[in-house]
């Protein structure tokens, strides 16, 4: 009779389950939603398409009133366009769906933590931001834009403070009301900060105080902050409304977002 022999240690095939690391949780996460987002024609023509078009437009066209060099005051203006679409507008449109078809509430019957599933949304959205910044300043650069090295790092610094701002508005108001109701809204308010925002732009034809008010809306304010941080210079009153904007709504959102 031949005799069994264990080759391996007792325990070596013992079941062993833990989770896995915080980072590699937000990392898959992450990953998901980026498939997500730019697998969404509607998100490509909110993200990529309409802030291209904008920025050729209005760099090449002959629209009067925006000075010799247009394409100065175009680049920080159509990156706000980009950083709203993507942060805000497609943000709070995905969140609403995905809690009306149950892909949140199936989320959180998962080990993944409620703020692996925030934070990979977000995480998500800050690389889709870089990667608009990046090819709106290549076509930018094209079309004769030329800022300074402190300029760039001054616009970082307010695109990632735009970008914090207009995605905890998103998640409120996607994390909040029905779906139907926030791809209504959704869009209204994109209109609305659109138009305000055009009134920051032009605010060399506006009064003072009524520039002021226009900054008030996060568009506005970060239209002027992107504007003044390409002139290395710093619109502390934009820090402020973005900073108080994000503060408010990320507050919020903690407080009543739900996912189903």
């Amino acid at each position: 009779m031949t005799e069994t022999v264990n080759r391996f240690a007792p325990g070596t095939f013992s079941p062993a389950p833990c989770p896995t690391t915080r980072a590699k949780m937000l990392a898959a996460q992450t990953r998901m939603e980026l498939i997500l987002l730019l697998r969404n024609g509607e998100q490509l023509l909110l993200t990529m398409f309409i802030p291209i078009t904008l920025l050729i437009g209005l760099t090449l066209l002959p629209v009067s009133g925006l000075g010799e060099h247009r394409v100065d005051r175009v680049v920080p203006a159509v990156m706000m366009v980009a950083i709203m679409s993507t942060a805000f507008t497609g943000q709070a449109i995905a969140v609403g769906f995905d809690r009306r078809y149950g892909a949140l509430k199936r989320l959180g019957a998962t080990p993944l933590p409620r703020w692996g599933i925030v934070a990979g949304k977000c995480s998500a959205v800050l690389i889709v931001v870089v990667l608009q910044s990046i090819l709106l300043g290549a076509i930018g650069f094209a079309l004769g834009w030329r800022p300074s090295l402190l300029g760039l790092l001054l616009g970082a610094v307010v695109i990632a403070l735009g970008t914090a701002t207009f995605a905890a508005l998103g998640l409120l108001l996607g994390g909040t009301l029905k779906a139907e109701v926030v791809l209504a809204l959704a869009n209204i308010l994109w209109f609305v900060m659109l138009g305000t925002a055009s009134l920051v732009f032009m605010s060399d034809d506006l009064p003072h105080a009524v520039s002021l008010i226009a900054r008030i809306i996060p568009s506005g304010a970060l239209s002027e902050c992107l504007e003044q941080a390409m002139r290395t210079s710093v619109d502390w009153y934009g820090i402020a409304v973005l900073a108080g904007w994000g503060g408010l709504a990320g507050w919020l959102a903690t407080r009543f977002f739900k996912f189903d």
